[in-house]
């Protein structure tokens, strides 16, 4: 739900600006796309720690070669093959300019562009590309940013996160982990803002999460089952929409954790009822929907490989010369409607083959 969501914003931000008020103020809910981004390196610090949780060792499973593998398997075969998809994209684009009467036309808020360079195909290959303060860097395939930095926390995790964990408490965690991800914005000058080095902190609230609620720690106990979870995470909710307001000029980091919190919070009111075997609430049973259970299978896919697709349907529908609310109408339509098409194509090929042979690593 929350890469579909993602796939809505983008879509949203290239919206003509002469909208009717009755599709422009609804369409305003899309302006969360970063919450989204939160929720999923929540949900990251989670998974990637219950193993750790559950063990009675309290170490990863296997060795930290074994770690590094799972994640390589995982996350990089259909980054690649992305990169790949949009270097030929751009190539493609820039033959039809050369050799035909095409034109391309660059526009703001295109998540993907033909001007690249091979410093940036480099950057990308080795996952440092949201590490540079040239917003060029990104424009290959702009919602990528966002997989160099869950690259980045897979080294924290098991290098600084998780030995402080064993040695200290869950205070020094968090606090070191937004210490970590803050510092570039403080003392910087918000140097890295763009790609969101504090979500280090949101890492480790999931990483709280899974502790909390598999935990056999008296105290933790105590804390799952006293704290009304799904009241905290309206609570955290209400919050971070309230700060993401741009007239108030508070940093986005504060609205973004606040993100996290709710997230968290709410894995932890899931997870609870489910361990439990209580009776499942609303939004339980929607997450549970076959419908999006499918979704959520290749959900990496999807956001992998929306920006492009976005964007070639925005240039297309520009070229028809349309009505804003008829263009606005097709873009949201074709838009979603072949990212999710392509995405689940996509899956089956280049993605479900890993996830299947890392599933049998684990169980062997």
């Amino acid at each position: 739900m929350a890469a579909l969501y993602v796939v809505l914003c983008h879509v949203f931000l290239n919206q003509p600006e002469n909208l009717s008020q009755w599709i422009s103020l609804p369409s305003k809910i899309l302006r969360y796309g970063s919450f989204s981004v939160a929720l999923f390196i929540v949900l990251s610090g989670y998974c990637l720690m219950l193993p750790v949780v559950r063990s009675k060792t309290h170490t990863l499973s296997g060795n930290l070669y074994g770690y590094f593998h799972r994640r390589v398997r995982r996350i990089i075969p259909p980054y690649y093959v992305v990169l790949i998809l949009c270097c030929l994209l751009s190539l493609f684009i820039l033959a039809g300019e050369q050799f035909t009467n095409f034109q391309w036309s660059k526009l703001p808020y295109d998540w993907f562009s033909t001007t690249f360079t091979v410093k940036n195909v480099i950057l990308h290959l080795l996952l440092i590309h949201n590490l540079t303060p040239d917003f060029q860097e990104y424009v290959l395939n702009l919602p990528l940013w966002s997989v160099g930095l869950e690259w980045q926390i897979y080294f924290l995790f098991p290098l600084i996160l998780l030995p402080l964990w064993r040695r200290w408490n869950w205070f020094v965690v968090i606090a070191i982990a937004f210490l970590i991800g803050l510092t570039p914005h403080y003392l910087f000058s918000g140097y890295l803002d763009f790609s969101r080095p504090w979500f280090v902190g949101a890492f480790s609230l999931g990483m709280l999460a899974a502790d909390i609620v598999f935990s056999d720690k008296p105290h933790l106990m105590k804390l799952r089952k006293c704290w009304h979870w799904e009241k905290l995470a309206i609570i955290f909710t209400g919050l971070a929409i309230l700060t993401e307001w741009q007239i108030l000029g508070i940093d986005v980091w504060i609205c973004e954790t606040f993100a996290a919190m709710a997230a968290a919070c709410l894995i932890i009111y899931c997870s609870q009822i489910v361990i439990e075997n209580k009776t499942r609430p609303f939004i339980l049973r929607l997450f549970e929907h076959t419908w999006l259970l499918t979704l959520g299978s290749f959900s990496y896919s999807l956001y992998l490989t929306h920006g492009p697709i976005v964007t070639l349907v925005r240039h297309w529908l520009i070229s028809l010369q349309l009505s804003p609310v008829l263009f606005t109408a097709m873009h949201y339509l074709l838009s979603v409607g072949l990212s999710l098409l392509f995405a689940y194509l996509f899956y089956l090929r280049f993605e479900k083959p890993f996830i299947s042979h890392s599933s049998k690593v684990v169980r062997t």
